[in-house]
């Protein structure tokens, strides 16, 4: 018979060795399962993108240095820029890609205006350009221009087109050009670019008469009559930038010298021992109250409301361009371009208008 018998000091060992291994075995499944985890875990978070915070986009400026802007009589805005000529029309801004140079370059607009018929003048640094619709035409010193360097242009009631240069004025009537002699002035050596031909500005007044500022003075034409206005009224300069008139016909005019308001056939310099001009006063604009905007030495901004001249504080924040002009769009709005981009006067302060708006 075989009888039962309790278990021996070896058989105890071998039994506590057996546990020790299955408990081994035991762990090490439970942590390599636990890592297998870990690692499955970590796979997909590398699967799923980490969420970052998006940077806010810049928007792009029109062009850097937007010499002027111009609306025409269907509300379009105009930009004339160092990156050519930009239309803002049904939402969009195009670029005028069509005005060139006559080798083919991209060009400065200095001047933008438009004919009694629809059709708008460009004025740029290699000549002009006509653009009616789609269809864009360049003009050149080759066609009979006087010069290819265009500073200013004005259409007239009657069709024409002038045309102000570094070499004169030449008028075109639809057919050809014409030179229009004016009397030579001096030229400025505070500026970069000068002649004493020099034309900074043409503009028709609201009886049809012509005004020229020059390097030789102010001058005014009608009847076939050439006037020296600069003699007449009493402007201490040669150097006449511009010429405003405002809402009650009085004509204003912007000279190295100061602000001149032209009033019973003389002329008062408004800005004389108030201002330190120093290369002048530039663009001049009136705003729907009846206040005169200008600047002043290119850098600075005042308004005058008929008593007192006081400068617009720029706040570091929020400065604007260096304003090259000053212009009211049919709203009543007012625009300041320049160096730095275009802004508009929402609020008492400088909005940038990008090439996104807002319009």
């Amino acid at each position: 018979m075989i009888s039962k018998q309790g278990k021996g000091p070896n058989d105890q060992t071998n039994e506590a060795m057996k546990t020790l291994l299955l408990l081994s075995v035991s762990l090490l499944f439970f942590c390599c399962k636990g890592q297998e985890n870990v690692n499955s875990i970590a796979h997909e978070q590398a699967k799923t993108p980490i969420p970052t915070v998006k940077k806010e986009q810049t928007q792009a400026q029109i062009s850097q240095v937007v010499r002027m802007m111009f609306q025409d009589s269907k509300g379009h805005l105009w930009f004339g820029t160092e990156d050519g000529a930009f239309k803002h029309s049904n939402d969009s801004l195009l670029h005028l890609d069509k005005i060139r140079s006559a080798t083919g370059r991209e060009v400065t607009i200095k001047d933008i205006k438009e004919d009694k018929d629809g059709t708008i003048w460009i004025g740029h640094t290699a000549g002009i350009s006509s653009v009616d619709g789609e269809k864009v035409l360049n003009y050149y010193e080759s066609d009979g221009l006087a010069s290819n360097d265009v500073w200013c242009i004005e259409t007239d009631r009657e069709g024409n087109v002038w045309i102000g240069t570094i070499e004169g004025v030449s008028i075109y009537d639809g057919k050809k050009f014409t030179k229009f002699e004016l009397p030579e002035g001096e030229i400025d050596r505070t500026r970069g670019v000068s002649s004493k031909k020099m034309v900074h500005n043409i503009t028709e007044d609201s009886k049809g008469l012509i005004w020229f500022c020059t390097n030789a003075g102010l001058f005014s034409y009608a009847n076939n009559q050439i006037t020296n206005v600069s003699e007449e009224v009493g402007i201490q300069t040669n150097f006449v930038n511009e010429v405003y008139e405002d809402k009650n016909g009085t004509v204003w005019v912007s000279t190295k010298q100061g602000l001149y308001k032209i009033a019973e056939s003389k002329a008062i310099n408004i800005t004389e021992g108030k201002l330190e001009t120093g290369k002048g006063i530039g663009s001049i604009t009136e705003d729907k109250t009846g206040k005169l905007w200008f600047v002043s030495n290119q850098h600075y901004l005042f308004t005058y409301d008929g008593n007192e001249i006081e400068e617009v504080q720029k706040p570091e924040h929020n400065k604007g361009p260096v304003v090259f002009q000053i212009y009211k769009d049919q709203k009543q709005r007012l625009w300041f371009v320049g160096y730095g981009g275009a802004f508009r006067m929402e609020n008492d302060l400088f909005l940038n208008i990008t090439k996104s708006g807002p319009w």
